[in-house]
């Protein structure tokens, strides 16, 4: 095959002009006398529609997926002494949401395939101090929610989910922004959908935990009513009216973006089928978001790293690719936080193996048979060295 680049692009969803039309119509009518780049209706107007797309009755925007999380610890009433179990195979805010409050962070491992939070691994982990369990729906691949819910009807735990990457997804053909006590997602510039390169929501359906995310998230104000009051120490978590209107139309496209990229998805795990090198994602069928594709290597029957794989596959191919994403406690800030990390092999020996490869809703079909073939040609070379 002829060698060309397939980058790995930093944009995730789509940008077109609807997008552009929507960001200049808010800049345009700021410049009239009565303008004002404060959000309102944009921000009712987002919020409301994010919130029906997510099967949720309340959406809270706020600036991003970390942000969002941050605030639920907060609402929680997370501190010192507490105890919160998520995964070792995340983004750090999945951890250092509860950190950042004093609290014990609790690293439960993951399912085997799914390389979700195992349920059962959680359940091992909970103590008398546990306040919250934050499992995170990797890649778009929905949880086990109903296991989640038992564990929390049973003990009394909230589960705030991490859905950063679940944008659009379903559970069993629902979608899951009303499920746990809240949600928490990502507008972040490599996801299925993006409010200009930031952005997040918490979504639910307990109208006073939104009521107090909402108060958190606007310096403690509550709206309504003949006075304007602030009930407690609240921060300006706020995006803005432009993002907010961009928000509208990426969620109206949002169903195209994830068929898209599911379709490619389902393609290349065709394409790779027989490479007993690699370890291919499941569930990439109705209801995954399909954020992102994660392959594994594995490294006992390669005898090379995906490191070494991907380094290969960029210098000789010009194929780009991803790392998402080491051990959590294995970065530096790390070294001053509280946390357990003891039973998690599963996770430990796939954050080792895990790589995503640059598929996007617009990617060529004709990439992915290029994408497959650098693989394989990779995988030999390297083999042979």
């Amino acid at each position: 095959m002829k060698i060309h680049p397939v980058p790995f692009k930093a944009l995730g969803g789509l940008c077109e002009q609807d997008d552009v039309d929507a960001a200049m119509r808010v800049i345009s009518n700021a410049t009239e006398p009565e303008g004002t780049f404060f959000p309102l209706p944009e921000e009712t107007d987002f919020q409301d529609a994010f919130a029906e797309h997510e099967g949720a009755k309340h959406a809270v925007a706020v600036n991003s997926c970390g942000t969002g999380l941050d605030v639920c610890m907060m609402v929680l009433g997370i501190q010192a002494g507490d105890e919160v179990i998520t995964t070792p195979l995340t983004f750090v805010c999945s951890a250092t949401c509860a950190a950042a409050r004093g609290a014990k962070v609790v690293f439960a491992d993951i399912d085997q395939e799914t390389m979700n939070l195992d349920p059962e691994k959680v359940r091992a982990k909970i103590s008398d101090r546990t306040r919250a369990i934050v499992p995170v729906h990797y890649t778009g691949l929905p949880c086990d929610l109903d296991a989640f819910d038992q564990i929390s009807g049973e003990t009394g735990i909230p589960i705030i989910y991490d859905a950063a990457h679940m944008a659009g997804g379903l559970y069993q053909g629902k979608p899951v922004g009303g499920r746990g006590q809240a949600s928490c997602y990502s507008f972040q510039s490599n996801k299925n959908m993006t409010t200009l390169g930031e952005g997040g929501a918490v979504t639910t359906d307990d109208p006073e935990f939104a009521e107090k995310v909402r108060q958190k998230k606007t310096f403690g104000y509550v709206y309504g009513g003949p006075q304007l009051r602030v009930v407690t120490i609240g921060f300006n978590y706020r995006m803005t009216k432009v993002q907010y209107a961009v928000g509208l139309t990426q969620v109206a496209k949002l169903g195209r973006v994830v068929s898209e990229r599911r379709e490619r998805m389902l393609r290349i795990n065709e394409l790779l089928a027989g490479v007993e090198e690699l370890i291919l994602p499941v569930g990439h069928g109705p209801g995954h978001a399909s954020h992102m594709y994660s392959v594994r290597l594995d490294t006992d029957k390669a005898g090379f790293s995906e490191a070494d794989l991907r380094e290969h596959m960029q210098d000789a191919y010009q194929v780009g690719s991803a790392k998402c994403y080491a051990v959590v406690w294995s970065w530096e800030a790390f070294a001053e936080i509280d946390y357990d990390n003891s039973d998690c092999p599963i996770a430990e020996k796939a954050c080792e193996q895990v790589f995503q490869l640059p598929i996007f809703p617009d990617t060529p079909f004709e990439d992915l048979d290029y994408i497959v073939w650098t693989l394989k040609e990779s995988i030999a070379e390297l083999q042979r060295s």
